[in-house]
């Protein structure tokens, strides 16, 4: 068994449903410190976080991970246990396999191998870990940031284990996100009987319009780096359990994942001036949860990502924007060089979430080799 995959399930058998980190932290924590690595916990709300640093110079590349995971669903539709690491076949099941045990595995075992073999190496590196990505992420890695920030401590490369890879390991990194604004609607009408129509106001019947023209908008065709804007609704509810009675009330929950087309309060106001043009009578609260970030194509992280993709996997890689919010998010607004480079998503969040076993010793041997190209001298 190698090295990455005895960590990946030492990792896994840990139940760390969010926002537990049921030791996962402290065991990544014993073999950083054994290398050289000074400890520092930030624990915020409940939520355990912790920063890593080896080396005082610059520059600072950064590790940055998430311990926590999603829950499991039923555990009886998976093949085997999703606490319990399973090889077949080539390949590790369990929950957290590829978000993100399995990078988490790879970049500590990265980061031994590297720092061995050059204890005297240039710049510094360090590990951002929290238990908080999964869910509601205002402890985690926003808090750490912040502290990083008050006292001048500045982050040059972060690199995210997010798993990025789409059909082979590598084909795809990410250098930005589109940002993240969920809206909170009440529409507000007149309960009644529905035999006396005339008596009551339906905001369901009100609001349909509304979230028609909502939901068939082209906000916008996307960008040289950006995908199209996309909105969805996510939750309608209305009534009270009783088919003869209108609804006084309808709430709908919507999310538009935006790119950097768009300012914050542009957006609101648009969407906003749908609801004015059906004359609803409604309330509308907001949730900011991220900004669009991008990172440079021509800087030094992504072109050590391409050489370091293309040496040890041979693999043409492309940069991407797609998916969702990740802690990234928070990093990047720091003026940090930012991507995102892990494992195949095709598992992820799924029931038999799993990763190649083949693949977590690549990307140890990925992440190596971008920690030589930014953190050696060159010859």
């Amino acid at each position: 068994m190698s090295d990455v995959l005895k960590l990946a399930s030492e990792l896994i058998s840990r139940r760390s449903l969010t926002p537990d980190d049921a030791g996962c932290q402290a065991l990544l924590a014993e073999r950083l410190e054994k290398h050289g690595f000074t400890l520092e916990w930030m624990p915020h709300g409940g939520v355990l976080n912790l920063w890593a640093r080896r080396g005082t110079r610059p520059p600072l590349l950064c590790f940055a991970g998430h311990t926590d995971v999603v829950p499991t669903g039923a555990e009886s539709a998976w093949t085997s246990p999703p606490f319990i690491p399973t090889v077949k076949d080539g390949v590790l099941y369990g929950r957290g396999a590829a978000d993100m045990k399995g990078g988490l595995a790879a970049m500590t075992v990265a980061a031994e191998r590297f720092v061995h073999a050059h204890p005297d190496h240039e710049g510094s590196i360090a590990f951002l870990l929290t238990s908080d990505e999964e869910g509601v992420a205002v402890n985690g890695t926003v808090k750490v940031i912040e502290t990083l920030e008050k006292r001048g401590d500045k982050i040059h490369y972060a690199i995210v284990g997010e798993p990025s890879s789409r059909t082979v390991l590598g084909d795809e990194f990410k250098i930005g996100r589109r940002g993240s604004l969920t809206g909170r609607l009440k529409v507000h009408g007149v309960q009644g009987h529905v035999a006396y129509p005339h008596l009551a106001d339906n905001p369901v019947h009100r609001t349909a319009p509304a979230l028609t023209e909502l939901v068939s908008t082209e906000w916008d065709k996307g960008n040289a780096h950006f995908p199209p804007s996309s909105l969805q609704i996510a939750n309608i509810n209305a009534g009270t359990g009783a088919n003869n009675v209108i609804p006084g009330e309808l709430s709908v929950e919507f999310n538009i994942r935006f790119n950097t087309e768009w300012t914050v309060e542009r957006l609101q106001a648009c969407i906003s001036a749908i609801f004015e043009r059906h004359k609803l009578n409604y309330t509308l609260d907001w949730n900011l949860s991220g900004l669009p970030f991008l990172t440079r194509s021509d800087g030094a992280l992504v072109d050590a990502v391409q050489i370091a993709i293309r040496d040890v996997l041979g693999v043409e890689t492309k940069p991407s924007t797609s998916g969702g919010t990740s802690d990234a998010r928070f990093i990047a607004p720091t003026g940090s060089e930012v991507i995102e480079l892990g494992p195949l998503n095709a598992t992820i969040h799924k029931v038999n979430e799993c990763v190649g076993v083949e693949d977590l010793d690549r990307l140890a041997a990925v992440y190596e080799r971008i920690l030589d190209l930014l953190l050696l001298e060159e010859e």
